[in-house]
């Protein structure tokens, strides 16, 4: 890694591209800029057969500063550091501080391109990168920028190995506030690779751990318990706390679920029951009312009825 420091006082962890990456991104840079060259020579040179051998050596140089110098220098201002091999190589320009490279940068390394690169077949480039303790070229020396590789392979993180089963549960009363993130980092990191460290310096380095971690919690350790085992059973109880926290803390967010609870209560729906609407009887025809002697009320009282009345 490069010891790079910016104006903030931070290092930054860049890694540097060496001779082998870089020549293959400039042979890759350089067989496509050299085909598109090729390609719009024969096109202007068929479109100015007519004009004079002065206009056409003006035109021919005009496309060679313009494609083999300003279309790379366009193709980093432009992408901010990544030309087409680069990018296929996983490379890319920065400036010493580590920030995007600007046009004056791609300027500087494009003009120092030609004569490095261009005129000497890559020779001087070669030589400078390989004297350099970070692999730059004088453009890049001039420039004041550096390429740097994107694409770094990280390692696989070992998970922490379980504690042994009759150790699960034990440390639950464990105060472990006081217990500070480097002590955890180097339990873990000693538990991840036990297995690779010779077992008396790895017995000696488990018991020095496992007093640092006594004297931080003070709760000593059960008896006959080997140092190794008492610390995966702490770092074990830690996890599970963190986990219930986590889990505490995201529910507390969504209505209906109570902190601790394993689900969210389940609420059956309430369906309405019809309502019944009321019925209306249909009317009942009351039958005549008849006098008791026999002859029609309204006869009786001199009332004569309406309606249809047959001949006498």
């Amino acid at each position: 890694m490069s010891d790079l420091v910016t104006g903030d006082a931070v290092v930054l962890g860049l890694q540097p591209a060496r001779l082998p990456s870089r020549a293959l991104a400039v042979l890759i840079d350089l067989v496509v800029v050299w085909a598109a060259y090729l390609l719009i020579t024969l096109g202007l040179a068929v479109a100015t057969a007519s004009l004079d051998e002065a206009a056409m050596m003006a035109v021919s140089v005009a496309s060679f500063l313009l494609i083999l110098v300003g279309a790379p220098i366009a193709v980093e201002t432009l992408t901010h550091g990544r030309s087409l091999g680069k990018l296929a190589v996983g490379l890319r320009v920065v400036r010493d501080d580590g920030g995007p490279i600007r046009f004056r940068h791609a300027l500087v390394r494009g003009a120092m391109g030609v004569v490095e690169i261009l005129m000497t077949f890559g020779a001087v480039a070669c030589i400078a990168s390989l004297v350099s303790e970070r692999g730059r070229r004088l453009g890049d020396v001039f420039a004041g920028t550096l390429v740097v590789r994107e694409r770094i392979p990280t390692a696989r993180v070992a998970a922490v190995p379980p504690p042994p089963p009759w150790l699960v549960g034990r440390f639950t009363g464990v105060d472990l506030s006081a217990v500070p993130e480097t002590l955890w980092l180097e339990i873990r990191q000693y538990l991840t690779r036990s297995r690779e460290l010779d077992p008396a310096v790895g017995r000696r380095l488990a018991e020095r751990l496992a007093d640092e971690l006594v004297s931080r919690t003070g709760t000593p350790p059960p008896a006959g318990v080997p140092a190794e085992a008492y610390l995966a059973g702490v770092v074990a109880e830690r996890q599970a706390r963190d986990a219930r926290r986590a889990f505490a803390s995201a529910a507390a967010g969504v209505p209906g679920v109570v902190p601790g609870s394993a689900s969210p209560p389940v609420v059956a729906p309430v369906v309405a029951s019809p309502v019944a609407s009321p019925s209306v009887a249909p009317p009942v025809a009351s039958p005549p009312v008849v006098a008791s002697s026999g002859v029609d009320p309204a006869v009786e009282s001199g009332v004569r009825p309406t309606g249809f009345a047959p001949p006498a």
